[in-house]
């Protein structure tokens, strides 16, 4: 696949993480982790893919989320963030809310309804996407400022509503290959100039995790995939903060064993650069997107082994139409092509099994809620997991 050329500039601020990676994997002895490279090249201040100042989202970045599409998403969503302001407390926080255009579309909606929380907060490691977020509210709805504020770590507590759309499948991984006499943890060294595959003996809790894997899931000599011990430990963190509310995870992946699905033998690793999606974590570090899909198995196990209930799992497409997304695209009239169309055309998007309606899952957890949530009233699929 030949990949857009990056300017002389992105070039030399990729050249520049390459350098400080390649430090520390000297530092460390010659070798580190995957989910180390992955944390590095996403997540270095000032240097890693999401703290650079670089275009990630939309039409001029990398890749398009589903608020990047319009605020149909948002303003289905709505629905269900309504009713977990009722049961649980009149608040929010995002996770990782990218240019902030899901959270001035769901606030939006909110006010339209008369239900807008009492507070949004934003978690953001970014500076620059803070900033980035800071004028979305500006440019399109200053008069709710006033109620969003950031934060750079997690609550020491919290009751409300929790949302996190495409921020499990960012979050680092083990890479993991089961040999047929070992288990082995796949790393990376940094070998004439470049970043190189080494695989080493797996140990301590990645290998008790890897080992519990085979014994659920068929893998024959050479399989390889993916152990998402940062994500589940997320999910842990999240169940002692938590009080009375819900975290609402929205991401693509799998339950466990269609993620381990003896043909799925290479992982789900991808990458995003420039709209191009490919399978070389070493390209360009700095530049593009590393994801892992998500084992919503995993997800649901660490949550519920620390306190959480599964409150609901299904794809998108069964939520959004729970949600009302039917009622809101009767909102524009059809006769209207010139508005209605392009509207369906997102639609669309968002629920066909060809696009995001079936690939893209999601799943509520929760504590103190005993009531039914809208968006998984049909179609739950959390027998599944």
């Amino acid at each position: 696949m030949t990949l857009p050329s990056p300017t002389a500039d992105a070039l030399a601020f990729s050249k520049a993480l390459t350098e400080h990676i390649a430090a520390e994997v000297g530092a460390a002895g010659g070798w580190i982790g995957f989910d180390r490279f992955m944390d590095l090249a996403l997540y270095a201040p000032g240097q890693g893919y999401y703290a650079g100042g670089a275009h990630k989202f939309g039409v001029a970045g990398d890749f398009v989320t589903a608020p990047e599409l319009g605020p149909l998403f948002a303003q289905t969503l709505a629905a269900q963030a309504e009713q977990l302001l009722t049961l649980g407390a009149p608040r929010i926080v995002e996770v990782g809310a990218g240019t902030g255009q899901l959270a001035v579309d769901l606030l939006l909606e909110l006010e339209s309804r008369g239900t807008l929380p009492e507070s949004y907060a934003i978690l953001e490691l970014s500076g620059e996407l803070q900033a980035r977020q800071r004028q979305a509210f500006a440019r399109q709805a200053p008069q709710l400022l006033e109620r969003v504020h950031w934060l750079d770590r997690l609550p020491t507590h919290f009751d409300g509503l929790v949302l996190a759309n495409e921020v499990l499948d960012a979050m680092p991984v083990h890479l993991v290959v089961w040999n047929e006499r070992e288990i082995c943890e796949r790393g990376v060294a940094f070998d004439n100039g470049q970043f190189t595959w080494v695989d080493r003996p797996a140990s301590g809790r990645l290998l008790a995790r890897a080992r519990a894997l085979a014994s659920e899931c068929p893998m024959a000599p050479g399989y390889a995939s993916e152990v998402p011990l940062a994500a589940t430990a997320w999910v842990a963190a999240w169940a002692a903060i938590l009080g009375r509310g819900a975290l609402l995870l929205i991401d693509y992946g799998f339950p466990r064993r269609e993620y381990y699905h003896p043909q799925r033998d290479v992982g789900t690793l991808m990458c995003h650069y420039r709209h191009h999606s490919h399978g070389e974590p070493f390209y360009l570090p700095g530049l593009q997107d590393i994801t892992a899909h998500v084992d919503f198995t995993a997800i649901v196990e660490s949550g519920g082994d620390a306190g959480l209930d599964l409150l609901g799992y299904t794809t998108q497409s069964n939520f959004l139409f729970n949600c009302g997304l039917t009622e809101i695209l009767a909102r524009t009239p059809v006769g209207d092509a010139r508005r209605y169309l392009p509207l369906a055309s997102v639609g669309n998007k968002l629920v066909s099994p060809a696009e995001m309606g079936e690939l893209f899952k999601v799943m509520a957890l929760g504590k103190g809620i005993a009531e039914p949530l809208l968006g998984f009233v049909s179609g739950d699929r959390s027998a599944s997991l």
